[in-house]
């Protein structure tokens, strides 16, 4: 764990900036302190698989040569039970990638503030930008996307949106990306990126399977850092995981103004022999516990839903 982890301290979003005060943006992240209500489950391993699969299946009668395409997901009981309990907003994205059959559900249109899951935004943006160039990161950018991946270190993935030329260089490779609801903070505030669960998996998909912009050693590269997040931030949608695999970044923000939190998590688990992407975002949680909470029973309702459909 880091040395900020330890301390557990509260930093703003960019280093030399107290978000929250007048004037200035309303919003300070918690850097890479133990968040409280964390799962404990074994270490996670790097994902082997990927799929190609298209755009999510939608319903119709037959495919021809009798074959008839599983009706759309919708979500069941429990999601909407567990997504009943947000004390302000709540959304989730899934997409089965054996399938191809994708479910959202809850605030869909809701811009959340990302929080730390951008750094995964930051770091593929970093490498599409090696790749134009033709060549690698550089010893010293690797250590700072292990320590922004592994460790959410706040300092590193300050040091690497300022690499990918700042908001401009995101939203350029976010239109790539082909997110669409996707804006990169201003003034040097990456955390305060605005995004929806959507655009999330569509990222997701950039990472975990071939249907990507990003070279098949680009991708391996994220997958592994992701893979080997420290054991007190493999919260949040790895609870859907089923004893296989997962890969996971987590978010979480407190909002200066109002004490109020934005908690997100993203990734990759391996639930009953499928490879499931999962975001889960929200904000107006009344603690950290509660969100934390939140995103996990979300998550896994999800994945249930997903399944049962």
């Amino acid at each position: 764990m880091s040395v900020l982890a330890a301390a557990g301290l509260v930093f703003a979003v960019l280093q030399g900036h107290s978000g929250g005060t007048d004037g200035g943006p309303p919003m300070s992240v918690q850097a890479d302190s133990a968040p409280s209500g964390s799962v404990t489950s074994s270490a996670p391993v790097t994902p082997s698989t990927q799929a190609t699969s298209s755009a999510p299946v939608t319903p119709s009668a037959s495919t021809g040569a009798g074959q008839t395409v599983p009706p759309a997901p919708v979500a069941d009981a429990a999601l909407r039970s567990a997504a009943a309990q947000a004390d302000g907003a709540v959304s989730v994205s899934v997409t089965d990638l054996a399938t191809g059959q994708s479910l959202a559900y809850g605030a869909s249109g809701h811009a959340f503030a990302t929080a730390s899951i951008v750094k995964v935004d930051i770091l593929a943006t970093l490498l599409l930008q090696a790749q134009d160039r033709g060549t690698g990161l550089s010893d010293a950018q690797q250590s700072l996307a292990a320590a922004m991946i592994e460790n959410s270190d706040n300092d590193s993935a300050t040091a690497l949106w300022n690499a990918i030329g700042q908001e401009a260089g995101l939203d350029a490779a976010d239109e790539r990306f082909g997110l669409t609801s996707t804006v990169a903070g201003t003034d040097g505030y990456w955390g305060l990126t605005s995004t929806t669960a959507t655009d999330q998996t569509r990222l997701l998909r950039q990472v975990f399977t071939g249907d990507s912009i990003l070279s098949s050693a680009s991708r391996d590269y994220i997958r592994r850092l992701l893979g080997q997040v420290e054991s007190d931030q493999r919260w949040g949608v790895s609870v859907a995981a089923t004893g296989g695999a997962y890969a996971v970044k987590n978010g979480w923000l407190s909002r200066d103004a109002d004490e109020l939190w934005v908690i997100n998590s993203i990734g990759m688990v391996e639930c009953d022999g499928h490879e499931l992407l999962i975001a889960v975002l929200s904000d107006g949680n009344g603690s950290e516990e509660a969100g934390i909470s939140l995103v996990q029973s979300v998550a896994q309702a999800a994945a249930g839903s997903l399944k049962g459909s």
